[in-house]
């Protein structure tokens, strides 16, 4: 068999690029970034995104609602997302999952650890709800 030397398969190598990628990742979040996983109820893959880039609850809202293609609805403090079928939630520091828009914006942004979108029925079902 005649090799063609030129040729090498899988180069770069695969563990160098992403090495690299993370690198630039982590001088982003250096800079003053803070990213945040973001999970949905149903959807196959996760995203990442940046807390630092929006500066209140409608702004992340509408990041969401375009990332995923979904609805979420208005918040209120009496009634929270009633009538709407999915439900923004997010782990805080301490491990509990409570409704974006239950704390004041900078509070969030300070114990947000990650996001999820959830059925409001299953929401119900964490106790986010009265």
């Amino acid at each position: 068999m005649n090799f063609n030397r030129a040729q090498v398969i899988g180069w770069p190598p695969v563990r160098s690029y992403r090495k690299n990628c993370l690198q630039a990742i982590k001088k982003e979040t250096e800079n003053g970034g803070m990213c945040v996983k973001v999970s949905m109820d149903g959807a196959p893959f996760l995203r990442k995104i940046d807390m630092k880039l929006y500066t209140c609850y409608v702004e992340l809202f509408k990041a969401l609602q375009n990332m995923f293609k979904v609805e979420v609805g208005e918040y209120s403090e009496k009634e929270g997302y009633n009538g709407s079928k999915y439900v923004p939630t997010y782990e805080d520091k301490e491990g509990d999952w409570m409704l974006v828009g239950d704390v004041p914006w900078e509070m969030f942004i300070n114990s947000c650890k990650r996001l999820r979108i959830m059925k409001a029925l299953d929401a119900k079902g964490l106790g986010c709800f009265t």
